[in-house]
């Protein structure tokens, strides 16, 4: 596929598959090529939009990680029945097979360009520009915009379009500003790969944790607190059995866990940098007439227990680990189930080394992030991100990190991508970005590298030298926040989650009443072996009871009437085995016992629900 780029230059890469081996050698080529087939697909769109309705005013769009987007003012309710029309008019010019072009206009020449045609928000867009002398534009056909490109070369190369949503969103992201609306879509150069996504949408949609999360009790979103989720019964159960999972796994690699107060003295955030770089996202309050932050991170409290007492160089790497509970004021649009919330667990931890440690510390931390995802069944790939326009330190010692960072995954032979200019403020970063069942890529695990933080804190340990030397820090994390993990992994699984993660392993179904009291002996008998299981003790049929365990997606089953009860067995119904073998007969109590033990293979503090039995 060619890509025309900003300086005339015709490249050929490549479009990425649907869901793709990321790891090959060409995986930059196929993300650039993507991401210039999605951005051309946004310019076809806003070229349709002005076809069909001329007065409509173009804010801007771009590509997004899956499909493009684009911008508008109609000036009148825009609504979804309108995307058919509009879909097909796109189809037409892609048919018309247009070359596009790039031309450089002076500043002034753009933005009288602009102004003659009325396109008032590329023209402030064009007037906020700082110091540019010069642009350049993209045109195919009639239609031409002020772009950075890369593009595709034709519009004939996409092959396959169809418009998904209509959402609104506010210019500039600024919420005191006017909302428009944005119009998502999606392209590609073959019609069987947009089958394939659209298959992928709907089981998304049907897989939604929202929905599973209501239908299976695991949390709650209520209008009393906006990006705030409870947890119920059930969901405490599975956060707490990853909690455990954390726990045992950071005991084993050597870490220590800590706990930092929620609320910290706004100078604490002034002298970590997170008051100038990450102000507007914190929650403040007084407190005796001093101002203080709730916690948006927890690295600056960790900095405070590090320098609560003298250090050596023998003590390190000091690896402190901490389940923080921070808040973050994200924006009520931006909120979305447990994958996008203002108060969440982050499973931090902050590593304190020596500069020879640095190599064999991220290589640590790169195989424990596999250790985890390894467990879920996640196949994931690694981005380095790099120094962002907003950020502290020298230019040298960002490229210390950096290319420690990419020594450590060179090492381990682990296949990364560069994200140019999305490090965090303090340090470049690797991101670990996992696949779940239906293909879609998640950030989860991240490991950042900084020298920032020990210097404005006056961080030391003694040396073999015995003199004083500044400590280096990785701030980490696996889950990410806890609350999006469970998101992601009931969608993963669909709410089937394995046996070790069910939060009910096993159902009791009294055929009747009439054995209510051997139901609670088997279920007094599951729960002592320190199985999950609960009791139905309604006087439903059975029939009606194996519904309702079906859709509570329990894993087994186990069905009691007059025959269990004489021989004292169970009769055993297995949720995951394959059509028309669930069924698995009669056996022995001990004999389910011991094999639910086999499956689990879990050694985690046992959690009984809190049901009746």
């Amino acid at each position: 596929m060619k890509v025309l780029l900003k300086n005339g230059e015709i490249r050929e890469v490549l479009f990425e598959e649907q869901h793709p081996d990321v790891f090959g050698a060409d995986a930059e080529l196929k993300q650039e090529g993507r991401k210039a087939f999605w951005h051309t697909s946004a310019h076809v769109l806003a070229q349709a939009v002005k076809h069909l309705y001329p007065d409509a005013k173009c804010a801007g769009g771009s590509a997004i990680e899956n499909g493009f987007y684009y911008d508008f003012d109609f000036g009148f309710p825009f609504a979804e029945e309108h995307l058919q029309e509009l879909e097909a008019e796109m189809r037409q010019i892609i048919r018309k097979s247009l070359s596009l072009q790039v031309y450089t206009l002076s500043l002034e020449e753009a933005k009288a360009y602009m102004e003659e045609r009325g396109e008032c928000y590329q023209l402030e867009f064009l007037r906020d520009l700082p110091g540019e002398e010069a642009v350049s534009f993209y045109r195919q056909g009639e239609y031409a915009e002020c772009c950075e490109g890369p593009h595709i070369s034709n519009t004939s190369q996409i092959k396959a379009v169809r418009l998904l949503s209509v959402a609104g969103a506010y210019w500039k992201g600024d919420e005191h500003e006017k909302m428009l609306t944005r119009i998502y879509g999606i392209s590609f150069p073959r019609e069987s790969q947009l089958d394939s996504y659209l298959h992928m949408l709907q089981e998304a949609k049907a897989r939604d944790h929202r929905k599973l999360g209501k239908e299976l009790g695991i949390f709650l979103l209520a209008e009393e607190g906006t990006g705030l989720p409870f947890f119920l019964p059930k969901g405490m159960v599975l956060k707490n059995l990853l909690l455990d999972y954390w726990r045992r796994l950071h005991r084993e690699a050597g870490y220590q866990e800590i706990s930092t107060p929620i609320m910290l003295d706004r100078r604490l955030w002034e002298n970590s940098g997170h008051w100038e770089h990450y102000r507007d996202k914190m929650y403040t309050t007084m407190v005796d007439d001093r101002e203080y932050a709730i916690k948006p991170m927890s690295c600056p409290g960790g900095m405070l227990v590090y320098q609560s007492r003298p250090h050596s160089y023998r003590e390190l790497p000091l690896r402190l680990a901490e389940l923080g509970l921070i808040h973050r004021h994200e924006k009520s649009g931006t909120l979305h189930g447990l994958m996008r919330v203002r108060e969440c667990t982050q499973d931090d931890a902050h590593i304190f080394m020596t500069e020879g440690q640095i190599i064999d510390e991220i290589q640590n931390v790169a195989r424990l992030i596999d250790t985890v995802y390894q467990k879920f069944g996640f196949e994931y790939r690694v981005e380095l991100s790099t120094r962002p326009e907003e950020s502290i330190g020298t230019e040298e010692e960002w490229e210390v990190a950096t290319q420690a960072l990419a020594e450590a995954m060179d090492a381990l032979e682990v296949p990364y991508s560069v994200n140019e200019g999305d490090g965090a403020f303090y340090g470049p970063k690797l991101d670990f970005h996992l696949k779940d069942s239906i293909g879609r890529t998640w950030q989860c695990g991240t490991i950042q590298l900084d020298f920032q933080l020990p210097r404005r804190f006056g961080a030391e340990y003694i040396g073999a030298d015995g003199e004083k030397h500044r400590p280096i820090m990785i701030h980490r994390a696996i889950f990410g926040s806890l609350e999006r993990f469970i998101g992601i992994l009931i969608e993963h699984y669909a709410g089937r989650f394995p046996l070790w993660l069910s939060p009910v392993q096993v159902k009791v179904l009294p055929v009747s009443v009439r054995y209510l009291s051997y139901a609670g002996e088997v279920l007094e008998a599951l729960r002592a072996a320190g199985i999950r299981a609960e009791s139905d003790k309604s006087d439903e049929k059975l029939g009606y009871k194996i519904r309702e365990a079906q859709m509570d997606k329990v894993p087994y089953m186990i069905i009691l009437g007059e025959k269990e009860q004489a021989g004292h067995t169970v009769s055993v119904r297995k949720r995951d085995a394959e059509a028309g073998k669930q069924d698995m007969g009669e056996m022995e109590l001990h004999e389910l016992i011991e094999m639910l033990r086999s499956e689990g293979n879990a050694p985690f503090r046992i959690f009984h629900m809190p049901s009746e039995g």
